[in-house]
């Protein structure tokens, strides 16, 4: 990585989405990230205000509130892999997206980047929704105008509090370069992913000694 930090960035790049799998003993994996290429904006705002906790007269203890994001993600076109994905749009024998009431719509990670005046800056929230986006557009005129379309995304904590991730000026060079490989996880998160599943084996297997 770069010595040089940067002073300011611009320009959204390069989304992905990853499906966000919690499995029943709450160990969290994600699928390799897929693009969704045509960025325009996104906007989310922070989620959640502390909170005083007042006693013997004063402001006692601050209470986190930290309750994730809300904002909008507009895409030239959101694509038909996170349709059907995440979405859960159907794509019948016919080619034909069917959107159906009774589905229940995908968790997932969502990686982005700005370009800085030195490096790239890369972002991952962790755990995510979206909600079905409008239908909206309008006739030519004059000259033709792109219709975009607009993801409402709700970025809320996984179960061990982790909300989001971004790269800084000292980043592993092999963890930026990999970034849309597969989904960041801290080393002590994953570590104890690791030792969850190694605990639930292990009592899995004395159990089963101790039955016999």
């Amino acid at each position: 990585m770069s010595e040089k930090n940067n002073k300011v960035k611009f320009n959204l790049k390069n989304a992905h989405y990853a499906l966000l799998s919690i499995a029943e003993d709450g160990t969290v994996s994600y699928a390799v990230p897929t693009p969704m290429p045509g960025s325009v904006s996104i906007s989310l705002d922070a989620n959640g205000e502390p909170e005083n906790f007042y006693a013997d007269g004063v402001a006692y203890y601050v209470i986190n509130n930290n309750m994730g994001y809300d904002g909008d993600l507009e895409l030239a076109m959101i694509p038909e892999s996170f349709r059907t994905e995440v979405l859960k749009e159907e794509l019948d024998a016919k080619g034909v997206l069917i959107e159906n009431a009774d589905v229940e719509l995908a968790s997932f990670a969502l990686l982005f980047e700005f370009d800085g005046d030195q490096k790239h800056i890369r972002h991952v929230l962790y755990n995510c929704s979206a909600s079905r986006p409008g239908i909206e557009g309008k006739t030519n005129e004059d000259s033709k105008e792109v219709q975009t379309e607009t993801l409402t995304i709700k970025a809320t904590p996984l179960a061990n509090g982790m909300v989001k991730a971004k790269t800084g000026n000292t980043t592993d060079a092999t963890v930026y370069n990999d970034w849309y490989k597969a989904v960041y996880m801290p080393t002590a998160a994953a570590e104890a992913a690791v030792q969850s599943v190694a605990k639930t084996t292990s009592s899995t297997s004395t159990s089963a000694k101790s039955d016999s």
